[in-house]
């Protein structure tokens, strides 16, 4: 079981997560969307593709582009589509 958490608060949750260049991809169903609104954002991975970035947001305080997904992955990252990697200052158990 992998578990994303910030703040005391869980943020995602899943048994069937995708492990990427060390970071867990957590599946669309497992996340706790309220705690996520995405930004402007972007960057462009070689072989993933373009990763649109979400701010986490616990208890009133902010943590900026704190998370990110790639919804329309090239062909090598497909299996990766729509889930949810989390970095700076969120913990992931898995």
């Amino acid at each position: 079981m992998a578990k994303a958490m910030w703040k005391g608060t869980v943020l995602a949750e899943s048994d069937s997560y995708e492990l990427v260049e060390g970071n867990v991809y957590f599946p669309p169903d497992s996340i706790k969307w309220d705690f996520l609104k995405m930004t402007d954002k972007h960057t462009t991975c070689p072989w993933k593709g373009l990763a649109s970035y979400y701010d986490v947001t616990v208890d009133g305080e902010t943590n900026k582009d704190a998370a990110w997904t790639y919804l329309e992955p090239k062909e090598k990252a497909v299996h990766i589509t729509k889930h949810v990697a989390f970095g700076v200052g969120i913990t992931v158990e898995k």
